[in-house]
Formats: C-alpha cells, structure tokens, sequence
C-alpha cells in the first residue's frame, strides 16, 4: 500500500538542457522509502543525489516518471499544491542553513508554524520545547549571526521538524560543520528519527553521515547502482 511508504519514485528521470545539449542527470529511478527510514542518498559530484533530493521535495520537477509523497503525487501537483505540501509535510536542512538572519533562533523556529496559521501562544511553546530538545537553551533569543555553524545548523534542525512533518530531507547537512560538531548533529537526527518516527533522506558525501544512516543508496551518473540496508 502506498501508505505504508513516504516516498515512491517509479521510473523517475531528469534531463537538464544546457544551452543546446541535454544532460541525463537522472535514468530510471525506482526507489521505495518506508516510513521512519534513515536513508542516505551517496555518490560522487554529479553523480545525481541533489537533484533527486530535489525532486522527492517536490523543488524541482521530474522529466518523466512518478513521485509520490505520503500518498500524494508530487509530479502532478500544482504550485500552490506543491507549496502546501512542504509547509505541512515536509522539512528541509540545507548545508547553507538557509535561517532569517533578521531573526532570533525562536523566531526562525516559530516561523514555519506561522505560516501554517498556528496561533501565537501555542507556536511559542512548541519553539521553545524543541530548541530544549536540541540543546540550544538559553540562545533562543539569539539571531543566527551570533551563533555557531553548528548551533544554526541545530535551529535549522528544529525548524524543520517542530512541526512534525513525514519526511525531513537534509542536502549535506554536516558540510559546514567540524567533526565533532557533525557528530553531535547526526546523534540528534537519529534520535529524532526514534523518538518522533520521522523519516529522514540524506544526500551526502560526508563519510560520517553514511555511518549513521541505515540505508546506504548509491548513484552514479544517475542511476542507483547499490541499495544496502544495514540494520
């Protein structure tokens, strides 16, 4: 059953036109993540992780084939349709961060909340709760210019998955960070899969990251050559 996985590719390609020349960044994906996995997404530059985190997040769009994300087709869905689904159903770590430097932590926390309509009150106790949880107090009132990369990657974190969203998708979440740091954040990420069941799709080259996942999916020149689970 289509609920029983987060996400479904079937016979997903991508083709990217540079200038006048067609490049394959995708050929045939066919990928099934159940629910509360922890997979990683491996291979070299250009080898086609990025652009299917993308597709998955619904930030691009496929050439060909199907996406489904908790049992909506994310190829057919519209713009607003598209919006929707990753204000409710998604969240995103980016290497970059991507917080509000205008901001305070719990303001960049509250701010996915907001856009889904919550109320004030109740947004600010889930924001505060959740920085607890990834060990930020006393910094919520700190804008990300005055944190470290490690402490704004742990906002980044938060925001993404306060309000428990299906799939938290990560593009080189540890690439800015030092190994300890990286380390911290990865202990974080698997005991929120744990602890709150969310599923997580990681792309990466950071040896670190594949350690911890525990599902290792390899691509080269876009296609998936090895699919390993190691649990």
């Amino acid at each position: 059953m289509i609920m029983e996985h987060t996400v479904i590719c079937r016979h997903v390609s991508k083709v990217y036109r540079q200038e006048s020349v067609a490049v394959q960044a995708l050929t045939d994906i066919n990928l099934e993540i159940p629910k509360k996995d922890f997979a990683c997404l491996s291979g070299p530059s250009g080898s086609g992780k990025s652009t299917l985190l993308n597709l998955i997040g619904g930030l691009d769009r496929p050439t060909g084939g199907e996406i489904t994300v908790d049992g909506q087709r994310v190829d057919q869905l519209g713009k607003s349709e598209l919006a929707a689904l990753r204000l409710h159903k998604i969240g995103f770590v980016f290497q970059a961060y991507n917080l509000i430097p205008v901001l305070t932590a719990i303001e960049n926390v509250e701010f996915v909340m907001q856009l889904q309509g919550m109320a004030a009150a109740e947004r600010a106790v889930k924001a505060r709760e959740i920085l607890h949880e990834v060990g930020l107090d006393g910094l919520e009132y700190r804008r990300p210019g005055e944190l470290s990369g490690g402490q704004q990657q742990r906002v980044a974190v938060a925001r993404a998955i306060v309000s428990e969203p299906s799939l938290v998708l990560a593009d080189e979440p540890t690439a800015n960070l030092d190994s300890k740091t990286a380390e911290n954040l990865m202990q974080l990420l698997a005991h929120m899969n744990q602890e709150h069941g969310v599923t997580f799709i990681f792309s990466t080259h950071d040896k670190l990251v594949m350690d911890f996942s525990r599902r290792l999916i390899t691509l080269h020149d876009g296609s998936i050559v090895n699919d390993v689970r190691r649990e």
